[in-house]
């Protein structure tokens, strides 16, 4: 088979699938059309309609862009099915039903940010740091009927390093995820369409990544320094870790925790309570106070601790509200 043999239809949203486009139409693949959400209402009331990343980038380059509403639409389903493809790449993008993962002739491949079967699901950059792993990856791999268990083509590692957030690790595999995906479309091509794959190996252990929440995201400062450290980095900057501060006239605020520092120092108090100096903010853990680095009140813009503790010179009288419900004191 020749690459100019390949007539791909790519299916992906956020910037994080952007490059993976962008590599393919660099590399002078046969991108015959893009499927992609449908434009997002934004704004106070949702009168202006926000294309995604990937529309945006496919309009520029003139390529045919699908929204559907529904994946199952027959409208939807004869328009792709028009675009006679022989392959589809999916990345970042929403669940498939059979009629269109099937109906190209080498099958639907996708990029998935995570050294699968580890972390299927939705959000496996997140929930990587979250759990403290030391290492992630890429994997391609087509679909098949359930979630992210499709037989594995190529993975890559990418290691993690312990003070990286969320933010470090998707910039990484998104660079990475367009590398692995050219070279899976050069075996797909030295293979006339059937490169080799491997099953995903069954067993137990598995993590798993699902959606994130806003109640996923509250900290529980009954846990110990480690997790919690590892929790903020993970979700940082998006959805980002918050917490509930009660003020002594029992006013709640919610504080969005971007970037901390673990210490070794003890605990003081139950943990949730908060200790401050004149530049560092620190919020007692199940074992050791945890730093206060980066920040934001509701309403406010992002700052460090300093700029925080010279606005909210009175915040040891405050009192956290951890996930477990419970006050500190």
């Amino acid at each position: 088979m020749r690459k100019e043999d390949l007539r791909i239809v790519f299916m992906g949203t956020p910037e994080f699938a952007v490059a993976t486009l962008r590599a393919l139409v660099e590399n002078q693949y046969n991108v015959v059309a893009v499927v992609t959400q449908p434009d997002k209402p934004v704004g106070r009331h949702g009168s202006v309609l926000q294309p995604s990343a990937v529309k945006q980038y496919a309009a520029e380059r003139g390529l045919p862009v699908l929204q559907p509403v529904k994946m199952k639409d027959p409208a939807f389903v004869e328009t792709l099915r028009g675009y006679s493809a022989n392959l589809q790449v999916v990345v970042a993008f929403r669940m498939l039903p059979e009629v269109v993962w099937a109906m190209p002739a080498y099958g639907t491949f996708n990029v998935h940010a995570a050294l699968l079967p580890q972390y299927r699901g939705a959000a496996p950059i997140n929930w990587a740091v979250i759990n403290g792993e030391t290492q992630t990856g890429v994997t391609t791999f087509f679909l098949d009927h359930d979630i992210d268990t499709g037989r594995i083509i190529m993975q890559q590692p990418f290691d993690i390093p312990e003070t990286a957030d969320a933010e470090y690790v998707y910039d990484g595999l998104m660079h990475l995820g367009a590398d692995i995906c050219l070279q899976t479309l050069e075996l797909i091509v030295a293979a006339d369409g059937s490169p080799a794959s491997i099953p995903q190996p069954a067993g137990d252990g598995l993590k798993a990544a699902p959606k994130l929440f806003k109640e996923t995201c509250e900290v529980d400062w009954q846990q110990p320094v480690k997790k919690i450290y590892d929790f903020i980095r993970g979700l940082s900057p998006y959805p980002g870790a918050w917490t509930t501060i009660v003020g002594p006239d029992g006013r709640e605020t919610v504080l969005k925790l971007f970037r901390s520092t673990k210490t070794d120092r003890p605990a003081i108090g139950e943990a949730g309570r908060i200790v401050a100096d004149r530049r560092h903010l620190y919020v007692a853990t199940a074992d050791c106070l945890l730093q206060i680095d980066e920040l934001q009140l509701a309403g406010k813009k992002r700052m460090d601790a300093a700029a925080f503790l010279n606005g909210m010179k009175d915040i040891e009288t405050y009192r956290t509200v951890s996930a477990s419900g419970t006050q500190s004191r």
